[in-house]
């Protein structure tokens, strides 16, 4: 059985996730996403936005006005939901037919459910049939009962529940607000019309998430698209004959066997060293998303504390993993006011056994430049102590 050491695991993992290589060069936005799969967008405007950051993060000549395009002009993107809300190729559309499916019928008897259903969608049909796209803010309805922080109106219920089912689609964002259209008028009529069935779209979705994890147990597999069940990524690994099992050594020298297409080999004759670029990560960056993968490779723990009790949070609200060639050598909490043209840097932590040199000192530095230079952000301040 073939076994990965600590270190060929990692920068295949950097490789596969598109952080091995320098983040500069020539730059084809399409290719990064279809490279990673699928794009997670996110609201929180820290600095940049998660999705500017992640594509930043792999070709630092990327700028913010060169997605959303792709999305509402030239229709090479759809958005719907993997983990979360996400930007997918367009051409993945025929192989997604069985999310809008699932997710339709999670949405129909979980989340959205609401009196008068049929009532409300249809209202909110036609008005998007008659005046075209139409975001939340074009209806008027209130949420009824009890006052709670994710309590949506009957509107935003009734586009959701259509959205989730692939009847209604993003035609485009406008200051990061979803404007919703009928499918059939944002999907094309050419892709509506290639019909697969669900096993093969399973198997599909299973093969592409491994080959865009490198290696990966049945769970890990599950949960990168977040469409197939544990039992049916089981059944791909054991039936297709398409993956090998191999073993990967852990940060803690543990052992653990995996899966990997059949060609991992080849991928490992041509893997190089990863770039030892120091790099601020987003908190969610497809390369530290699954914090179980993360700590097992990397030894490195992670958690996202937005949503954490401000006097139980261990770091801070928006913290960034620190990367530095193939290991995590710290962690930053930076915040930015861009109407000031200011950055700030709030928290600082390295890694316990990683000493920061002046040249590490130096890399984040620089790093930090670049990321301001990004934003057009002018001054930055350490509002905490530098170094440790």
């Amino acid at each position: 059985m073939l076994r990965l050491n600590n270190l060929q695991a990692r920068g295949l993992w950097l490789a596969t996730t598109g952080l091995g290589a320098t983040p500069a060069g020539p730059l084809d936005v399409m290719e990064l996403i279809r490279a990673l799969g699928f794009l997670q967008i996110d609201t929180v405007r820290n600095v940049t936005r998660a999705h500017h950051h992640i594509l930043w993060s792999r070709n630092q000549n990327y700028r913010e006005k060169m997605l959303w395009p792709l999305l509402g002009e030239q229709r090479d993107l759809f958005e719907h939901f993997t983990h979360d809300a996400s930007l997918i190729p367009m051409e993945f559309f025929p192989m997604w037919q069985i999310q809008f499916s699932r997710m339709g019928e999670t949405v129909k008897d979980k989340w959205y459910k609401m009196a008068r259903a049929e009532e409300e969608m249809s209202a909110v049909h036609k008005r998007i049939t008659a005046e075209g796209a139409l975001s939340t803010h074009a209806f008027d309805t209130k949420a009824v009962g009890k006052r709670q922080m994710w309590a949506k109106p009957p509107h935003k219920k009734a586009l959701d529940r259509m959205w989730y089912a692939g009847e209604l689609a993003t035609a485009y964002r406008k200051n990061f607000i979803k404007y919703y259209d009928l499918a059939e008028r944002v999907f094309p009529q050419e892709l509506h019309n290639k019909s697969h069935s669900e096993k093969t779209q399973i198997n599909w979705l299973c093969k592409q998430a491994l080959d865009r994890l490198g290696f990966a147990t049945i769970a890990e597999i599950k949960r990168f698209w977040d469409v197939a069940s544990t039992q049916e990524a089981k059944n791909w690994v054991q039936n297709l004959g398409e993956v090998v099992q191999i073993e990967v050594e852990g940060a803690d020298k543990s052992l653990m066997q995996v899966y990997a297409p059949v060609d991992i080999e080849q991928h490992l004759a041509t893997l190089a060293t990863p770039s030892s670029r120091l790099r601020i990560i987003n908190p969610f960056d497809p390369a530290i998303r699954d914090r179980k993968r993360l700590q097992r490779l990397f030894g490195f723990e992670y958690r996202n504390e937005m949503f954490v009790p401000k006097d139980k949070r261990k770091w801070g609200y928006y913290v960034y993993p620190l990367l530095e060639g193939n290991r995590f050598v710290g962690r930053i909490e930076i915040k930015a006011e861009r109407g000031k043209g200011q950055m700030y840097i709030k928290g600082f932590w390295p890694e316990p056994g990683i000493k920061w040199t002046d040249k590490r000192h130096a890399k984040l530095q620089a790093e930090l430049d670049r990321l301001a230079k990004f934003v057009a952000i002018d001054a930055i301040e350490w509002q905490c102590r530098q170094f440790q």
